[in-house]
């Protein structure tokens, strides 16, 4: 699960669809309809917010709102009620860490995406969230190029 903290319009197709099903699955955790997912880090800021649903809400009416922008019809009735008015803090660091693992998706799923974006350095966060300055954040699960190397080594 992906929850992005930047903007929506950065994502490709695959991307957005991806986001938006995600973001549908985290509404069922914090509503308690679901019985997975309930630890997963993405919720962290969710749940710690004064209304973890209304906030949720708020982050799927941007997502649909950027569906409805490019011409797909995702159903906005799904998405639960609840006005959300507070934002929640998110680090320039983790923006930016998100901004890397994203270009490096695009580039290998969508180059012609990839290509647009590939230059972009300060990008804009979900709406949902206010820039505060800071590294990434505690609950991001790293990927480095370590992790994604064969568990097993060779022996010369």
């Amino acid at each position: 699960m992906r929850l992005w903290s930047l903007h929506p319009k950065y994502l490709d197709s695959r991307g957005l669809v991806a986001l938006w099903r995600e973001a549908l699955l985290a509404q069922a955790v914090l509503n308690g309809t679901t019985r997975g997912y309930t630890r997963h880090p993405q919720l962290k800021r969710f749940q710690e917010s004064a209304a973890p649903q209304s906030a949720l809400a708020a982050y799927l009416r941007v997502v649909h709102a950027e569906s409805v922008r490019r011409g797909y019809r995702f159903d906005g009735s799904k998405i639960g009620p609840g006005e959300n008015t507070e934002l929640i803090a998110v680090t320039r660091g983790q923006l930016t860490y998100e901004l890397g693992h994203l270009k490096a998706k695009l580039q290998r799923r969508d180059p012609a995406w990839w290509e647009q974006i590939k230059s972009l350095t300060r990008p804009t966060p979900h709406p949902l969230f206010r820039i505060k300055p800071g590294p990434i954040e505690d609950w991001e699960v790293v990927t480095t190029a370590l992790s994604r190397r064969p568990s097993k080594l060779r022996t010369l």
